[in-house]
């Protein structure tokens, strides 16, 4: 179907036709409109989350069964592009059979911290990693005709106060490091819709961000598609059309249409511009009209055998001494840990998929072995010395002890971050109480987020199985009993301690604005430049056989485009595949740079024995830094160094090339910049960055329609009573205890009381009026008499 004939005998719409379908009809569908039909949107990164008519978007309500994929974070260790597209097409595949229209995936924000609660659910800590697995998910959802949503654009790097965050960051660290991975998604993916985050950025809310959303996504990259907005992300709705945003959902009622009828009429804004907006989205509704659904009874059999092979290409090696693993078949073995029995495979909020079946660890092994088992831990973080003396006795007796140990759900999740890097002490007890037992331990590592390990030592063999989804359990088992090869990589460096992470003493500690002192300078992008040890590094990972590599040569095509192969050779006696990374180090002596960047990598497959041939591009966009000065990309002239590697810290292979371009200029920059060590200061940020108004943490007499319900409930008796009210409804919905050490209860208050006011008002469908929330922000001022006075006599909200 040609999309400008369908659209060319359109019918006109009336003004209130268009604003009506510039926000949802409900919480997730959109308004239909002659020749415009309604959509159905919902969540789906690792899988469909449809709650059906239920609002629901942060995994609160039962949704309809689907398959439960790898976590980006974990999906991204496999570095396979073809089967991250596998995946988004079986997710489209499931979409259609449950028409659901656009799939809200993928997610590219930077793995900024490790803290960050939702990093499982983002790529790596390396944008061109992030950028082309994520054009492959769009490419493979949007190949079945099925609409994705690339997310959260822009800088929603945190968890904490992530409703009403300022984000401060320097233009170089925004093009060269936070906004490539969109960019990349955007100009070879081509997703349906770009959906804005809930944060600001220097000062302005990414929803009316006209630099980010018209300049940037739609003038610079060519983005032609819908832009939406995160759900209840909307403050100014004007000011959204005004900045290139075209849909706010979720539905409120029609409670936002009234301001923007008033600014059409006045002359504020141009109705040409709704008229675009009306244009983008009924593009959207053709482009996934055509869907056919075939139903397929082994439709879900054959996504599960999926998910299994994603979870075992995605398997990460950490440490295998004296080639413990693989175990043999038919070996018994001591099987330790809740989490082999209540398995851990994907994150919480709004990506929790419901599966359509789930194999843990304790079913994956028992395909392979005798098992006998003990818990050795609750999953709740207490101590039980019975458990703990269970366990140990069950491993002095055995030959080989698979000990599970984690992260548990209530240490990460969208809503909020994580205290600490640290996995629960009384698994930590658990491995200290194992030690002496090491040689025979092999430890299965399982959560979404890179941890301390201290406890290394206390095994023979780590496997990082991440969170690998409804079929984590066999996969794993697969790979510990050499039915699978591991070829995953680590996405993100695992520092030796928190206090190594090069923003860990700012992360999260303002409540009013999030300033990225240290640039660019992120993951192995720090650590490299800083020769700071790790205990993993970037692009890490084992496996059961070896590989050389050999005949490094460089072809020119042009001035800047250069093919770069590598013979590879399986040296070992197993078929395995390997990661191979092409780090580029500039020596120009002129801007400050990383010691070294990704700029290409492919995973190829070799029997035992074999050697293949592989072939990394370089192009004019590999060597450039954006200027600010010109804002534009610019290549210095000079030599880089061209390193092939199997990880940031193995590389295996070099060369240089003399590469044309502008002269080469150092920019007056304070020297940390040049050699970064230890934590920036804001001097130091102040030669990177103009002068900025700093913002003050919300309190008595500041507050105002942007705050929250969280930051006022100590101001006021009002607000607590509220505060008190929004517990209450959030437990009684959820079905839950008021229970801050639940995890699910602690994710929902948090994102139900961090929300602005004003947002909590628009998305409570009726039940605040925006008197109402005014009143409570005059409260919160010590202002009650007066916000009841206004309340009462109905003035402006």
């Amino acid at each position: 179907m040609d999309v400008r004939d369908e659209t060319a005998h359109a019918p006109a719409l009336t003004l209130d036709e268009k604003i009506a379908l510039g926000a949802g009809a409900t919480f997730w569908t959109t308004h239909a409109a002659p020749g415009i039909r309604a959509l159905t949107l919902t969540d789906g990164p690792s899988g469909l989350r449809d709650p059906g008519e239920l609002g629901d978007h942060l995994g609160i309500a039962r949704s309809r069964p689907a398959t439960c994929f790898p976590a980006a974070g974990t999906l991204a260790a496999s570095w396979d592009v073809d089967l991250v597209a596998e995946v988004g097409a079986a997710i489209g595949t499931e979409a259609i059979d449950q028409n659901v229209d656009v799939v809200l995936g993928p997610g590219v924000n930077m793995k900024r911290n490790p803290l960050c609660g939702r990093n499982f659910e983002y790529y790596s800590e390396d944008p061109l990693l992030s950028g082309k697995l994520a054009a492959a998910w769009i490419r493979g959802v949007q190949s079945t005709g099925t609409g994705t949503s690339l997310k959260h654009f822009a800088l929603n790097n945190q968890e904490t106060k992530r409703m009403t965050i300022d984000v401060r960051v320097d233009d170089r660290a925004l093009h060269e490091y936070y906004l490539p991975a969109f960019e990349i998604a955007v100009r070879e993916g081509d997703p349906t819709t770009v959906m804005t985050a809930y944060n600001r950025v220097e000062g302005v809310y990414c929803s009316e961000n006209r630099r980010l959303v018209t300049e940037i996504l739609r003038e610079r990259w060519g983005f032609e598609g819908v832009v939406v907005t995160d759900w209840g992300a909307m403050n100014d709705r004007v000011a959204a059309y005004a900045a290139g945003v075209d849909l706010e959902m979720p539905g409120n009622g029609g409670a936002s249409d009234a301001p923007v009828r008033a600014a059409v009429a006045a002359g504020r804004l141009p109705e040409s511009i709704l008229d675009a907006s009306v244009e983008r989205l009924r593009v959207l509704a053709t482009r996934t009209a055509d869907r056919v659904r075939h139903p397929s009874p082994d439709l879900y059999d054959r996504n599960h055998a999926l998910a299994h092979r994603a979870a075992t290409e995605s398997g990460v090696l950490l440490k295998n001494d004296n080639a413990l693993l693989p175990l043999r078949p038919g070996t018994p073995v001591a099987l330790i840990g809740a989490l082999a029995e209540q398995p851990r495979y994907q994150g919480t909020g709004s990506s929790h998929v419901q599966p359509t079946r789930l194999v843990g660890l304790r079913a994956g092994v028992a395909d392979y072995t005798e098992v006998t088992y003990a818990a050795g831990y609750r999953i709740a973080d207490e101590p039980d010395n019975g458990l703990l003396a269970e366990a140990v006795a069950l491993a002095e007796t055995a030959p080989t002890v698979i000990v599970c140990v984690g992260l548990t759900e209530i240490y990460e999740s969208e809503g909020f971050d994580r205290e600490h890097m640290r996995i629960p002490t009384n698994q930590i007890a658990l491995l200290e109480a194992l030690a002496h037992l090491a040689d025979r331990i092999v430890l299965v590592v399982v959560g979404g987020s890179a941890m301390e390990m201290p406890w290394e030592s206390s095994a023979s063999a780590i496997l990082h199985m991440q969170l690998a989804g409804q079929a984590g359990g066999s996969a794993a088992a697969a790979l510990l009993f050499g039915a699978a090869n591991p070829s995953g990589k680590l996405t993100e460096s695992y520092p030796f301690h928190y206090r190594d992470v090069v923003n860990s003493g700012t992360f999260g500690t303002d409540p009013a604005q999030a300033v990225y002192l240290e640039s660019m300078y992120c993951g192995y992008r720090y650590f490299d430049s800083a020769e700071h040890p790790v205990r993993y590094p970037f692009g890490f990972g084992l496996s059961y056989t070896s590989f050389d590599y050999s005949d490094l040569r460089v072809t020119a095509h042009g001035e800047h485009t250069f093919d770069v192969r590598v013979t590879v050779t399986n040296t070992g006696d197993r078929d395995g595949a390997e990661v191979v990374q092409l780090y580029l180090a500039p020596r120009t002596g002129g801007v400050h740079r990383p010691a070294q960047e990704l700029r290409a990598f492919t995973k190829i497959r070799l029997a035992a024995g074999e050697s293949q041939e592989a072939t990394l591009r370089l192009d004019q966009r590999s060597f450039a830094h954006f200027d600010p000065a010109v804002q534009d990309w610019v290549v210095e002239a000079g030599t880089y160094e061209v390193r092939v590697a199997a990880s940031s810290r193995d590389v295996r292979l070099t060369t240089r090339l003399d590469v044309t371009g502008a002269e080469p200029r150092r920019v007056p920059v304070s020297d940390w910049y040049h050699r970064p060590s230890g934590a920036p200061t804001p001097a130091d940020f102040a030669t990177v960055h103009a002068p900025f108004p700093r913002l003050l943490a919300p309190r008595r007499g500041t507050f105002d329609l942007d705050s929250t319900i969280l930051d006022m409930k100590d101001s006021s008796l009002a607000c607590r009573i509220l505060y008190r009210f929004v517990e209450r409804a959030v437990a009684q919905r959820a079905g839950l205890p008021i229970d801050y050490g639940n995890v699910r209860f602690k994710m929902l208050i948090y994102s139900s009381a961090d929300l602005p006011i004003r947002t909590m008002a628009r998305m409570s469908a009726g039940m605040m009026s925006p008197r109402l929330a005014r009143f409570f922000v005059d409260s919160a001022n010590g202002r009650t008499v007066r916000g009841l006075w206004s309340l009462l006599r109905g003035g402006p909200a």
